[in-house]
Parts: structure tokens; C-alpha cells; sequence
């Protein structure tokens, strides 16, 4: 960033600072505070959460397992690393840990899904494949 950037930026955080009480600027200032990416980077993804959670009410049939299984490692993958990175980041343990309990189940659905219609993993519809075969761009 630019000096003239930098300088613009601490004025405006000091005027914001005068108005605060000292436990809003505690949670202002640390470490995994307001202003830094520890705490907006898992609060926008609390929409893939979000997201998750309203594909309850899609059936089964039509939801994706390799995007539910990716957002069930997701979460499982991301909610150990929240707790090993300094400073320790429970807000994003809070979101990763939803997303992978919502992957899970999402996933569990399906499954369920394919084993009570005898649907095997080859067997699954053509619109999970991104591109056609060659057997279907020849029709």
C-alpha cells in the first residue's frame, strides 16, 4: 500500500477508535479483531454454511456428492487448522466445523439415497458430468 494510503487509513482508525468504549476497542484491536481477514474471512463463509443448510429442501436426487463431499473435507480440514494457527481462531472453528457437520449430513443423504434406489456411482445422472462423451457428441 501507498504511504499517503496507510496514513489515510491509521487517521480514520484513530477518529473511529475517540468514539468506542475500551471493550469495543479490546475486540477492535486484537489480533483476530474486526479489522483484520481472522474475522471477516469466516464471516462471509457462513454463506457456504448457509448455502448447505438450504440444500435440505432439494431432494436427494439432485444434489451433488462430490460438492458436498468437498465441503465435508472443507470444514473437517479447516476446523483443525483454525485451532492451530496463532492467534487461535474459534470463530473460524465455529464456521468450518458447521460446514463440515453440513457436508456430512448432505453427504449421508445422498448416499442413503443412492443405497435405497440400488443407484450405484456409475450409474448416477448426466447432468453431474460437466462435458458431454463422445459417444453422446456423435448423436
Amino acid at each position: 500500500m501507498s504511504k499517503v494510503f496507510r496514513k489515510a487509513l491509521a487517521n480514520m482508525d484513530t477518529k473511529i477508535q475517540l468514539r468506542m468504549s475500551e471493550q469495543m476497542k479490546g475486540k477492535w484491536n486484537h489480533p483476530a479483531g474486526l479489522k483484520t481477514i481472522h474475522f471477516w474471512a469466516p464471516a462471509w463463509k457462513w454463506a457456504l454454511v448457509i448455502a448447505g443448510l438450504s440444500d435440505y429442501f432439494r431432494p436427494p436426487e439432485k444434489l451433488s456428492l462430490n460438492q458436498s463431499a468437498s465441503l465435508m473435507m472443507t470444514g473437517i480440514i479447516w476446523s483443525r487448522y483454525s485451532l492451530v494457527v496463532i492467534p487461535k481462531n474459534w470463530v473460524l472453528f465455529s464456521v468450518n466445523l458447521a460446514l463440515g457437520t453440513t457436508g456430512f449430513f448432505q453427504v449421508g443423504r445422498i448416499l442413503k439415497h443412492r443405497m435405497d434406489h440400488n443407484i450405484s456411482a456409475t450409474q448416477t445422472d448426466s447432468s453431474a458430468v460437466p462435458f458431454p462423451t463422445a459417444q453422446q457428441r456423435k448423436d
